[in-house]
């Protein structure tokens, strides 16, 4: 899956100073902070939470101004990026590389109190299949002159380029780690990239989703998408109880076959969505986390790369504007809702000693209002096409089978898309209409395990602005058909 994470709007509003209490957490383990949200949290909250929550590694989808800066002096290791739409242009001139790091890199350096920046990630997931060979060309003449640029700045030794690659990249034939190998139609050029990252002591990272084994394919064995090792597969005397194991032992033997069997490897996406699918739900992303973290905090990585794997989860915070191509549930990966409540407990330290997570704080809410179909209404025909509306401008992934709003009736339905087009643009009168059949209420109109929720102030609003613009984007990028 292809992820953005360009910051959408910008404020010079400062977020209250709080105070940082120090958690354990699991050796190597860091997030993703993805900003594709309607109402982003302001960067420093986000910072704020990951240190109250003792995470200490973030890894970013661009290298926003705003959020960068906000790391300054946090003690916390970053990993900046470069979207796709950029590549052709760094591919094409090492000085437009060079002006890159200096503007997104170097400056954030100082020698007390800067950004401790350790990667950089051109591109995103450039290789995928679906995008049909866009970004085969420029990607790694971009990554050369990156990290051309980053050692005539003086910092190649610190802070390394790399790909960000999703496990599409590499196949087996047999679905067995040992017959894994580059994809056919990129391999010429995964082998040239692969030892110039090796020449350049970069490491390898990947995107691994069990997840996605689970919703690709019906028939996928459930229980091999976690880690109680009630499933095993065998290959060539080696065992494997848990998909995760076998995908990164496939990349394993990909790089043998490759020539730098000794790469090192990191982990730049793995998690476990929470809505918008029967398989994500907060039940299963506990268990899934319970044991990805118990394996982490083992230190025994994988059998044929014993040791600590370095790791990033995915993700910090739920997104409502991301595209829903790849699924419903690409706006529900967080372990964290869109206003930096916990989904649920969890132990960073993977000893089994769950607590929920630190809150964000300083976090402000719209007015305790909600937009719901009047209980005037009877005629039903009428309201579909208000539905189809609200849910084409709004985030209506939690509707649909087998999800937390899965049960409403279809006037709970219709209230919760009205809801959600009214809170997205910021509780306006105007956005509670609906052809005269909505109204505002203050009362909690959630129903059940279905959060009809309220939305948060973000720096747009504080400077009077509206989030309408930021609607409209993620309308673009995809369409909610209600049925």
């Amino acid at each position: 899956m292809a992820r953005a994470g360009r910051s959408l709007v910008v404020c010079a509003v400062s977020a209250v100073i709080m105070i940082v209490v120090s958690a354990d957490h699991a050796q190597g383990l860091g997030v993703n902070w993805g900003t594709m949200a309607s109402h982003p949290l302001h960067p420093t909250i986000v910072v704020n939470l990951l240190k109250d929550n003792g995470i200490k590694k973030v890894k970013l989808f661009d290298a926003d101004d705003w959020t960068v800066s906000s790391l300054a002096g946090s003690g916390i290791e970053v990993m900046v990026a470069i979207p796709n739409d950029q590549l052709n242009k760094l591919a094409s001139s090492y000085n437009h590389a060079k002006d890159w790091v200096k503007e997104n890199v170097t400056k954030h350096l100082r020698d007390n109190g800067g950004v401790d920046i350790r990667y950089v990630g051109v591109g995103n997931e450039p290789f995928l299949s679906s995008y049909n060979g866009s970004f085969l060309k420029p990607t790694f003449p971009a990554l050369k002159n990156v990290q051309k640029a980053l050692n005539k700045a003086g910092v190649g030794d610190k802070i390394k380029a790399t790909i960000p690659l999703n496990a599409d990249i590499y196949d087996s034939s047999s679905n067995t780690p040992s017959d894994g190998n580059f994809r056919d139609d990129i391999r010429d050029l995964m082998i040239q990239i692969v030892r110039f990252l090796n020449d350049n002591k970069s490491p390898f990272m990947v995107n691994i989703y069990p997840f996605l084994s689970l919703y690709q394919n019906s028939n996928f064995p459930q229980e091999f998408a976690f880690f109680d090792g009630s499933k095993t597969i065998n290959d060539k005397n080696t065992q494997y109880d848990n998909v995760f194991d076998a995908n990164h032992d496939t990349l394993v033997w990909s790089l043998r076959k490759a020539g730098v069997p000794d790469l090192k490897i990191l982990v730049g996406e793995v998690g476990w969505p929470t809505d918008g699918d029967k398989n994500a739900n907060v039940g299963l992303a506990k268990k899934f986390y319970d044991g990805l973290l118990k394996k982490l905090a083992k230190n025994k990585g994988t059998p044929l790369r014993p040791g600590r794997i370095e790791t990033y989860l995915f993700s910090l915070l739920d997104e409502d504007i991301k595209s829903v191509a790849p699924g419903h549930f690409e706006r529900h990966w967080g372990i964290f809702r869109y206003d930096g409540q916990p989904k649920f407990a969890m132990d960073f330290t993977g000893q089994g000693q769950d607590k929920m997570l630190v809150v964000a704080k300083g976090v402000q809410y719209l007015e305790k209002k909600w937009c719901v179909l009047g209980s005037d209404v009877k005629n039903m025909s009428a309201v579909g096409s208000e539905v189809n509306y609200a849910c084409s401008m709004s985030d209506c992934t939690s509707l649909g089978p087998g999800t937390s709003c899965g049960e409403l009736n279809e006037k709970q339905t219709a209230s919760y898309a009205f809801n959600m087009y009214f809170q997205m643009n910021d509780q306006s009168v105007e956005a509670c209409d609906f052809s005269g059949m909505a109204k505002i209420v203050t009362q909690n109109a959630s129903h059940g395990n279905c959060l009809f929720p309220i939305q948060i102030e973000s720096c747009a609003e504080r400077l009077g602005f509206r989030s309408a613009v930021t609607v409209v984007a993620g309308a673009l990028l995809s369409l909610f058909m209600f049925m």
